[in-house]
C-alpha cells in the first residue's frame, strides 16, 4: 500500500511538471507569434557566429528557443527589423504608436545614438524628427557638411516611454540587444552618443556626462564620442559651443585613416 501511494505521488508530480513545461512552451510560442517570429532556424550557428553573438547579445540567449534568435542571426538591418516584428518584449509597447527602429545609411561610417523616441518620433516612426531632431540635422548638414542620409541614427530603446521619462532597466534589457545588433551590422567607424542616458548605457558608466563628453571612448572596438543631447541644447543653448568642440573631434576622426 505504501509503495503504491509513493508511485502514484511520483506520477502526479511528473504530470504536474509536464503540465508546467507545456504551459511554458505555449506561452513562449505566443510571445514569438506576437513578436512576429514565425519560424525557428534549423541549424545552430557556427563557432565564429557564436563568438560574435556572445559579445553582441550579452545577457540574452541565442539558442533556438530564444525570443532573440532571429535577431541574433540577422544578416542585414532589414532582416533585423523583420525579426523584431511587432515587439512586445517589454511594458512600453501598449503606449506606442510606432516602433522607431532607425534610419540612414546601413554602411555609415558615423552613427548617432540617442535615448529613445519622443512624441514626434513615435507618431512618425523615425528617430530625431522633432525640434531636437532638427537641431541634430543642422549639426550633421550645416556643421559637418554631411547629409542626414549619409549617417545612421538610432536610439537605445525603440518605443516611447510615457511622458518621455527615462527608460527603466528592464526596458533597456529587452531592447539593447537590438541596438547592439544594429551597431554590429552597420559597423560604423565612429559612434556619437547623445545625452546622459545613451552615454551611460553604452559605456556602462554612472559618471556624469560633463566628465565623459569630449573624450574618446572604446565601444567593442569602435571609437565613441559622448556629447550633449540636442534636446539639452534647446534648453541650454550656451553649451552648443561645447558640442561643436566634440563634433570637430569627430570630423577629425572620420578623416583619419582607418586602423
Amino acid at each position: 500500500m505504501l509503495f503504491g501511494a509513493v508511485v502514484r505521488m511520483d506520477l502526479e508530480n511528473n504530470r504536474e511538471e509536464l503540465r508546467r513545461m507545456v504551459a511554458s512552451l505555449l506561452r513562449h510560442v505566443e510571445r514569438c507569434d506576437r513578436a512576429g517570429i514565425r519560424f525557428l532556424p534549423r541549424s545552430q550557428p557556427s563557432a565564429s557566429e557564436e563568438k560574435v553573438a556572445e559579445d553582441l547579445l550579452e545577457g540574452t540567449e541565442g539558442n533556438l528557443f530564444s525570443d532573440y534568435a532571429a535577431a541574433y542571426r540577422a544578416k542585414s538591418l532589414k532582416e533585423l527589423r523583420a525579426a523584431i516584428g511587432d515587439c512586445r518584449r517589454c511594458k512600453l509597447w501598449p503606449g506606442r504608436a510606432h516602433l522607431v527602429f532607425g534610419v540612414g545609411n546601413p554602411q555609415a561610417k558615423l552613427m548617432f545614438i540617442g535615448e529613445g523616441p519622443g512624441r514626434d518620433e513615435d507618431l512618425q516612426g523615425e528617430p530625431f524628427v522633432g525640434r531636437a531632431g532638427q537641431l541634430l540635422t543642422d549639426i550633421i548638414t550645416k556643421g559637418m557638411g554631411l547629409k542626414r542620409e549619409d549617417v545612421y541614427i538610432a536610439n537605445v530603446i525603440k518605443c516611447r516611454p510615457p511622458e518621455n521619462r527615462n527608460p527603466e532597466p528592464d526596458e533597456v534589457d529587452s531592447c539593447e540587444p537590438f541596438l547592439k545588433k544594429q551597431i554590429e551590422l552597420v559597423r560604423p567607424q565612429i559612434i556619437v552618443a547623445l545625452g546622459k542616458f545613451a552615454v551611460q548605457t553604452l559605456l556602462r558608466s554612472k559618471a556624469p556626462i560633463t566628465r565623459l563628453r569630449g573624450i574618446w571612448h572604446d565601444y567593442h572596438g569602435i571609437k565613441l564620442m559622448p556629447t550633449f543631447h540636442p534636446a539639452y541644447l534647446l534648453r541650454n543653448p550656451g553649451d552648443k559651443k561645447l558640442v561643436w568642440e566634440d563634433i570637430k573631434k569627430v570630423l577629425k576622426g572620420l578623416r583619419a585613416p582607418a586602423a
